[in-house]
């Protein structure tokens, strides 16, 4: 296996369109993979075997009034067939070695307790569990106008 792992820029939609299969949730749509890859808040690291890629690890870099700039850590995905080879790892320590080259000063990731493969992975390479009662509240936001384009 010819694996290369890299943070992708604009003009990489092609890569992200020919991911394989599992990798991301969805279809990738060229639109969006243009629209993200154009915005320098949006990053994504993949592993890339004989010109596809089959992981990725995607996040969001941030500013606040009172913080240090954050990598928010949003989704990990990798191919099943190519799971289990340490691709996902290498994926998220990529991501997190470009957060750090960014000027990020923390990064962070959200799992369901019960995703076993998650947990062991962010613990391998050094995430500390925090202990806190959070809830996840999600909000749907439909257009103010039935008309205007959704975020």
């Amino acid at each position: 296996m010819a694996l290369t792992i890299r943070i992708l820029r604009a003009g990489d939609e092609a890569l992200l369109l020919g991911a394989a299969e599992g990798v991301f949730d969805d279809p990738v749509d060229s639109e969006l993979a243009r629209e993200f890859l154009s915005d320098g808040r949006h990053h994504v690291a993949v592993g890339i075997d004989d010109e596809r890629v089959v992981a990725m690890a995607t996040g969001v870099s941030y500013v606040h009034p009172d913080k240090d700039t954050e990598m928010w850590v949003n989704e990990v995905g990798t191919s099943p067939a190519h799971r289990g080879r340490g691709i996902g790892k290498a994926v998220v320590l990529a991501l997190l070695d470009h957060a750090r080259r960014i000027g990020c000063g923390e990064a962070w990731v959200l799992t369901d307790r019960g995703n076993g493969a998650a947990m062991r992975l962010y613990a391998s390479i050094g995430g500390e569990e925090a202990a806190v009662p959070q809830v996840l509240f999600t909000f749907r936001l439909p257009p103010a106008d039935p008309a205007a384009p959704s975020c």
